[in-house]
């Protein structure tokens, strides 16, 4: 692991051509109960979890750990019952009213000067983090190595493709969870795990298989960032 930084993991579910959300860009609930589990194991291991503001509006809500074991493991490891659930968003445009700021977790929200101005005053977030380069844009680097000071040593990102292109272009991901569900999606319009500009073949992020197993019809696929 990078010292200055969390261990850092995407965990997605995509369709067999590669969409995380269909043209609509409604939320992506194709995934099984076994998917479902296999996230809730990711977010149980981790120390945060880290979404984007598009994530959160498609949801409303986070996925919280409820599985006996999970909070049995965490509690013995004197964990908090949650990891800490991170919203990251430059211009914090959420809406105080949805199931998120209701659910039993901490909230923290990474963002700008100006996304900060709404909430600093407000109860919602537990902590309002501010990291902003020079252009206006949210400091990626400085946000980890300040998670990481807090003895936040493994984060899972959750999505959605923009976070993830943004990480990836950063050098700040260090492995990968794709679980492949038995659909076709299609659409120029639909959302998939890796958005922005996009990579030239040659020095595009190279992956290495760690593993790969299925379930039923469901394929998981971990890998490792290769550097």
């Amino acid at each position: 692991m990078i010292e200055y930084r969390p261990h850092t993991t995407v965990v997605l579910a995509m369709s067999a051509d590669g969409k995380i959300a269909d043209f609509r860009q409604a939320p992506a609930r194709f995934g099984s109960v076994v998917d479902q589990a296999h996230l809730e194991k990711q977010i149980a291991i981790s120390d945060a979890v880290l979404f984007g503001a598009g994530t959160l509006r498609a949801y409303n809500t986070t996925m919280t750990i409820s599985e006996t074991i999970l909070l049995q493991q965490r509690k013995e490891v004197n964990k908090h019952p949650q990891p800490v659930h991170i919203v990251i968003s430059r211009s914090a445009n959420l809406n105080p009213d949805i199931k998120f700021f209701q659910q039993p977790v901490r909230r923290w929200l990474l963002t700008t000067s100006l996304g900060a101005y709404f909430w600093q005053e407000r109860s919602e977030f537990e902590q309002v983090l501010v990291f902003e380069n020079p252009t206006g844009e949210i400091d990626l680097l400085a946000a980890l190595t300040y998670l990481s000071s807090l003895q936040i040593t493994r984060l899972a990102i959750l999505g959605g493709g923009k976070l993830v292109a943004s990480f990836l272009e950063s050098n700040l991901i260090d492995e990968i969870w794709l679980t492949i569900c038995p659909l076709i999606l299609g659409g120029s319009m639909a959302l998939s795990p890796v958005e922005g500009i996009g990579f030239l073949s040659d020095v595009a992020p190279k992956l290495q298989l760690l593993e790969v197993f299925t379930v039923e019809q469901e394929v998981f696929l971990h890998y490792r960032i290769i550097r």
